[in-house]
């Protein structure tokens, strides 16, 4: 697992250059709004890499300044070796980007769609056409790519943008919220078929705060919290150092002594007790952070046993990727920000 502060030097010329690294990135907004403050990444060629954090964390920022849209204040970036400063030009030919929002001509087809990108990217004609139909069935809209992009559903639209950010065979994807808005099964098909243009070799970098979706997506993820990388590393190595896992205890109201006092009584109980590493209060009870919990769970219930606290349910819970990002920033990734600077471009 990376710690928090870890800065990894550039690439130097003679070695084949990662992905994707930055040093020391910097985007600062009028008003001395640092929505990018000190990143350092590297994302080797061929990786599932994540950015994981709230709306407001600084993730759509940093992606727009490695896809160009945006100039860093400070710092360096190379996509594929090329400085995205110096030779902007150079990287947008060699990469694609699905934006947050999606950006269709909704009076063209789907296969028109496809054909107007790869006609602007300078596909050659014999190319572009079997290009489209393989994207077309790829992504299962072969039977509706004669229909108007307009009538297609969310996750149909979805599909097609992200076949029109691969159309001419970008070497990094770029992926920004890529399933904000769909329905649970839109969702997963799309999932579906990330994964599989990943293992057809390309490098991709996806933000989300949907940590189920950086879970299952990305072999490796930073966590990004107020322009920062707060840690890095494989999803089942940042929730295995949290070291703990989680019992809910699902508490009566009706008592004598409240919900307060209960939760009051469990934590003078369980004071000292080694195996507790944390206790929050919940809405019906408490969360208790427990090394090993199946095997403790018995004595700690017997420490509960009586001094008025009634024990209604309980559940046993591994730890997730928002248990590593209150780990490491103090706070749930369901809490959002609503100060996100307005962007206006380079």
């Amino acid at each position: 697992m990376d710690s928090p502060c870890t800065v990894r030097g550039m690439s130097t010329p003679g070695q084949q250059a990662p992905a994707i690294e930055t040093e020391g990135l910097v985007k600062v907004y009028p008003g001395e709004v640092r929505a990018v403050d000190g990143i350092d990444v590297r994302v080797e060629r061929g990786e599932f890499f994540g950015f994981l954090g709230p709306n407001g964390a600084g993730k759509t920022t940093t992606i727009r300044i490695l896809t160009t849209l945006l100039r860093p204040t400070a710092g360096h970036a190379r996509v594929l070796g090329i400085d995205i400063v110096a030779h902007p030009e150079r990287v947008r030919r060699r990469i694609g980007f699905a934006m947050q929002t999606v950006a269709l001509e909704n009076l063209a087809t789907g296969r028109e769609n496809l054909e107007l990108i790869g006609r602007l990217h300078r596909v050659p004609g014999p190319e572009l056409r079997s290009r489209v139909d393989e994207l077309l069935e790829l992504m299962g809209l072969t039977a509706v790519a004669g229909k108007l992009a307009g009538t297609y559903s969310g996750g149909m639209r979805r599909r097609l943008d992200l076949a029109t950010a691969l159309v001419h065979r970008p070497d990094v994807l770029f992926l920004d919220e890529p399933t904000e808005g769909l329905d649970p099964q839109s969702r997963a098909a799309l999932w579906g078929e990330l994964a599989r243009v990943n293992q057809a070799g390309t490098t991709m970098l996806l933000t989300t705060h949907y940590m189920e979706e950086a879970d299952r997506l990305c072999g490796r993820l930073a966590i990004i919290d107020g322009g920062r990388i707060a840690v890095s590393g494989a999803p089942t190595e940042l929730k295995r150092g949290i070291g703990s896992d989680d019992v809910n205890l699902r508490l009566a109201t009706g008592t004598n002594d409240g919900l307060a006092g209960q939760q009051e009584a469990i934590a003078r109980l369980l004071e000292g007790f080694e195996p507790v590493r944390g206790l929050e209060r919940t809405a019906d009870g408490v969360r208790i952070a427990v090394v090993h919990a199946d095997a403790v769970v018995p004595e700690l219930i017997r420490r509960l046993d009586g001094d008025g606290v009634r024990v209604h349910g309980l559940t046993i819970a591994q730890p997730t990727l928002d248990d590593v990002f209150l780990r490491y920033t103090g706070r749930r990734i369901r809490d959002e920000q609503a100060d996100r600077p307005l962007e206006l471009g380079w």
